[in-house]
């Protein structure tokens, strides 16, 4: 059964958690009968969720990017050809209104880093299927896309076993 009503929510902020928060979201969607969809902007690499998530019947995730980071200062043109792609493929995947909750993890990323325009995210997000929840990642979450969404979230960091040292650990960070 689908929405009734869809919302747009956006988990932005320093903190760490705003991807594992969309997916938690997913999983619930799933578990409650309805189809997720997840485009991941910026990322190429193989996590662990993502080994978890493609054995779930009814959550889908493409990853737009590649295992490595982007420079904001200089991004190539092969971050900017993938960012276009993952947009052009959050377009059509929206257009065809088949998935109840449509996750575009780290667009506010590539937003900051000019890899995809802002009007085109806004036009994306107006033109989005009255039942359809889309949910928007990323730090850095742009001031009129968080002005035209239902929810916004600051997930912020208070303390973070980096500033320790720490390596990231495969299944808690990755």
């Amino acid at each position: 059964m689908p929405l009734k009503q869809g919302l747009v929510q956006v988990y932005t902020g320093d903190g760490k958690g705003k991807t594992t928060a969309a997916m938690g979201l997913g999983l619930r969607a799933v578990g409650a009968g309805l189809s997720v969809y997840m485009i991941q902007f910026m990322k190429g690499r193989r996590y662990s969720e993502i080994d978890a998530i493609e054995k779930i019947k009814g959550f889908t995730v493409v990853q737009f990017g590649r295992d490595e980071f982007v420079s904001k200062k200089d991004p190539e043109k092969i971050d900017m050809d993938l960012a276009r792609k993952g947009l052009d493929h959050a377009k059509k995947i929206i257009k065809d209104g088949k998935s109840d909750v449509v996750i575009l993890d780290e667009i506010n990323v590539a937003l900051d880093y000019n890899l995809v325009s802002l009007e085109e995210v806004l036009q994306l997000v107006k033109g989005k299927p009255a039942n359809m929840e889309l949910i928007l990642t990323g730090r850095y979450a742009p001031k009129g896309l968080m002005d035209i969404a239902d929810l916004v979230t600051n997930v912020g960091e208070v303390k973070h076993p980096y500033q320790k040292g720490m390596q990231s650990r495969k299944g808690i960070d990755w």
